[in-house]
């Protein structure tokens, strides 16, 4: 990756998710660290590739730019409900219903000590890091909230969480939308990430020829072509692609 990129740098996009990612995970979702150095690291990485450097989450766009300021980068948000590129800004809002239903997953979930819920607008996580011995009554109240949200509305597995999540936007479909504009239009995708919400743009990274990284200790099944044990590592490659 290292050789590829530096070697032919107007070739290549980035599209890198956050948690587990970029940053190590943590036992809760606010007590994630950015080291001091990743966001001008990402900032020049991002000169490098022309602009064509991509963050693409379940966080929201917000969140994600109080991560990294004082750079705003293009981002994905919430799986692809939000994103912001050089074509433009575009955000879904969560409806009246969906906030009632918001409303009454925080106050059933004060019955779990540990669940955590974390509202990201158009979204809602239910955390159960803290908790795992609630996971399997958390996954049945998080399919009835599903089925109370409808059919815009879509349940994510990931990593100690469950997420409600619109249904008609993922990293897939948010990588396709990049690609619609420069500086990403007719460049190779690298994409890298560490949960199953990611195996959408490995998808999309591999049927346009690119290279697909899934973070992590090999076990979980997984599209992507290649492999990084850890966040720390993905940080390593970051910090040499930006010297």
């Amino acid at each position: 990756m290292l050789s590829m990129v530096l070697e032919e740098p107007d070739r290549w996009a980035m599209f890198l998710d956050i948690d587990g990612t970029l940053l190590n995970l943590a036992p809760t979702p606010d007590a994630i660290e950015v080291p001091e150095a990743l966001p001008g690291q990402l900032h020049r990485l991002s000169n490098k590739l022309g602009g064509a450097l991509a963050l693409v989450t379940g966080r929201s766009l917000a969140y994600a730019d109080a991560l990294f300021k004082p750079f705003a980068f293009p981002t994905a948000g919430l799986h692809g409900a939000e994103i912001r590129s050089a074509a433009g800004m575009h955000t879904l809002e969560a409806t009246p219903e969906f906030q009632a239903l918001k409303h009454a997953l925080t106050a059933e979930a004060e019955h779990y000590p540990g669940v955590l819920i974390e509202d990201k607008g158009a979204a809602v996580a239910a955390h159960y890091r803290l908790a795992p011995e609630y996971e399997k009554v958390l996954e049945e109240r998080m399919r009835h909230y599903a089925e109370l949200a409808g059919p815009n509305w879509a349940l994510q597995l990931g990593k100690m969480v469950f997420e409600l999540r619109p249904a008609r936007s993922s990293k897939g479909d948010a990588l396709e939308r990049f690609f619609q504009s420069d500086p990403f239009k007719n460049r190779c995708p690298i994409t890298i990430g560490d949960d199953l919400t990611d195996e959408s743009m490995f998808a999309i990274s591999n049927a346009r020829g690119g290279v697909s990284v899934r973070v992590g200790a090999i076990g979980a099944p997984s599209c992507a072509t290649s492999r990084l044990s850890s966040a720390a590592l993905v940080r390593n490659v970051i910090a040499a692609l930006a010297a």
